[in-house]
């Protein structure tokens, strides 16, 4: 019953969420697009084998995907059971988040009791709320493992005391994360590689436990079997499988990595407990600030850092007890964890996007929690009456974490009621365009011809990459219209997806801002709907700002980006030759956005 209480009290604060984002309509864009039309295949002729698309490759034609298709499968249930709206896509979000609560709470009553729950609970209630409710709420890949990841850490931390009937959880929990976002890959295969040596340990030391240990080792090990058919058998199935081009990419990447010293610096970053405390905004809007390398000092992580070893020196010290060992196996856990960090960390290449080190925040919850068991297991060592002390303090422990608890999700829930769906300004110009586009494709404007005709998508974007014409495929698709994009753009909408424009009934084209122009002037193609995102004032900002991100890129020597303020708005501000205060206002104009219009035109208009 604490265990199912602590979990309502957890959740609570993503329920509410999810009723305010009940209304208005979501249409998702770009990634939570792909994610979706995945979703939907699942359980068809088209269930995929492997996970989204990633920045994997040298080129387009040549993208690769995060390992696994997992995460879709976890989200298909709640998606059909609420209706397959992308709403339906953001309860089973928080459907997954509140399992993995409720496994790592369970983890810990089996080491630790009532206390350990209600304590973990806490933790749980400062971390998530660190994270954020749009991080949390949002069916994004980063994302989804975050929880699956704390639970992991747990799970391995009870395999290597031994309790071997949580391989199985462990093995699951890893390859969750591992499948859904390939930086875990390294991390849950390090930590992974703890727990089997803890697992030979117990062999050695435990001859009259291996019969256990074999069957829960063999049950993990089918458990391992099942989950990864899919990629083995996209793998073995395509000319060119998506484990190769995973492989490919990380032993000969694009760009050198950023190397040790910057990895240890954003560990450090990462250990700043305050600024877990006051939280990570998930949010990026354009996610162009996500590319911002990580600002802060230091400092903080540097003293969390030598106040952690302090304590494992103390828990060593503590060994010959037997309530020591649960916390020395927990620092153990830690310290390959934090080890783990630093090489990942060190390893990633390009942009330093926010999100490559999220899981790094669990790392450092799980470490907040070692420092302070240590620290109460001290205090009754170390006392004058030790008994007194330690019976005394498990009572105040419980109240203290359980406060901690109802506070934090309280203040978790209030903001709740604030709760927005991820890039609401996209969500809002792709729906409005949507409507119009569908009833144009049912009337027969043009060469449509409702919903027996094939439709190809093309787009020309002036702002987000044509992050909206993902959405604008799986939206026709929801209202029953047979679409997809041409071959080029094969990986991204999957290979079902695929039309060429020879074969399609007519082509459906994406436009912003001064692409719109050009096809109001092709005489064969219709416009049937339009869309002025921005107030006059937002009109009149927006080229403000654009005249003053153009001549800073001219004082600057950045001609060649400058054409790319007008044609690929975000393609500019993600260069990292603009200077951060230039970014800065491209990135404004991004969140105003431009005027967008869809058209309807015979099957090959756009250029191949």
């Amino acid at each position: 019953m604490v265990v199912a209480g602590c979990v309502v009290v957890l959740v609570a604060p993503l329920v509410v969420a999810l009723v305010v984002l009940r209304q208005p309509t979501w249409f998702p864009v770009l990634d939570l697009a792909m994610t979706e039309l995945r979703v939907r295949d699942v359980g068809t002729a088209q269930t995929p084998l492997i996970g989204l698309p990633g920045r994997i490759g040298r080129t387009l034609a040549d993208q690769g995907s995060h390992p696994g298709p997992l995460s879709f499968y976890a989200l298909a249930p709640t998606y059909r059971l609420l209706g397959r709206s992308a709403w339906a896509l953001q309860a089973g979000t928080v459907a997954l988040h509140a399992v993995a609560v409720t496994v790592a709470l369970l983890i810990a009553r089996r080491r630790g009791g009532t206390v350990l729950v209600v304590a973990m609970a806490a933790v749980l209630a400062l971390l998530m709320r660190g994270y954020g409710l749009e991080t949390l709420t949002e069916p994004w890949n980063p994302y989804m493992p975050l929880l699956w990841w704390f639970a992991f850490l747990l799970a391995v931390w009870s395999v290597v005391l031994g309790d071997v009937r949580l391989l199985p959880v462990a093995v699951f929990a890893a390859s969750f994360c591992a499948q859904t976002h390939v930086p875990y890959l390294a991390m849950t295969a390090g930590l992974g590689g703890l727990a089997v040596a803890a697992v030979a340990v117990w062999w050695q030391r435990r001859p009259d436990r291996r019969r256990e240990l074999v069957a829960w080792t063999g049950i993990a090990l089918a458990v391992g079997v099942v989950l990864w058919a899919p990629p083995v058998i996209d793998q073995l199935t395509e000319d060119r499988g998506n484990l190769t081009k995973l492989a490919e990419h990380f032993t000969d990447p694009p760009e050198e990595p950023v190397g040790v010293g910057k990895g240890v610096e954003l560990a450090l970053l990462h250990l700043d407990v305050a600024n877990l405390a006051s939280g990570q905004d998930g949010t990026t809007g354009s996610l162009v600030t996500a590319t911002a390398e990580p600002e802060g000092s230091v400092v903080p992580g540097l003293v969390l850092l030598v106040v952690w070893v302090g304590a494992v020196l103390v828990a060593l010290r503590l060994r010959s007890r037997s309530d020591a060992e649960p916390i020395l196996a927990l620092h153990l856990v830690v310290a390959t964890g934090l080890a783990m960090g630093v090489i990942s960390m060190s390893r990633i290449f390009g942009d330093l996007w926010y999100y490559l080190m999220l899981w790094a925040w669990g790392v450092t919850a799980l470490l907040v929690v070692a420092v302070v068991w240590t620290a109460a297991l001290a205090v009754g060592t170390f006392g004058r009456d030790e008994s007194r002390i330690r019976n005394s303090s498990r009572p105040n422990v419980r109240h203290l974490a359980a406060g901690v608890l109802v506070v934090s999700s309280g203040l978790f829930a209030v903001d709740a009621t604030d709760a927005e769906a991820p890039a609401p300004r996209l969500s809002a110009t792709l729906g409005a365009v949507t409507g119009p586009t569908a009833k144009a494709l049912e009337d027969g404007v043009g060469p449509a011809s409702g919903r027996d005709g094939r439709y190809v998508v093309t787009w020309e974007d002036a702002l987000h990459i044509g992050s909206q014409a993902y959405g604008l495929v799986s939206e026709l698709e929801r209202r029953g219209f047979t679409v997809g994009m041409t071959r080029g753009l094969i990986v991204p909408n999957t290979k079902y997806r695929t039309i060429d424009p020879e074969d399609a009934t007519a082509e459906v084209h994406f436009a912003t801002g001064p692409y719109i122009e050009t096809w109001r002037a092709l005489p064969d193609a219709i416009e049937v709907a339009y869309v002025e995102p921005r107030t006059a004032a937002e009109i009149r900002r927006f080229e403000e700002l654009r005249d003053e991100a153009v001549a800073r890129l001219e004082a600057d020597g950045l001609d060649d980006v400058v054409p790319l303020v007008d044609a690929n708005l975000f393609g500019a501000s993600i260069q990292r030759r603009v200077p951060s205060s230039t970014r800065e206002l491209l990135a404004e104009m991004l969140d105003l956005g431009l005027p967008t219009a869809v058209f309807v035109a015979p099957a090959g208009t756009t250029p191949s």
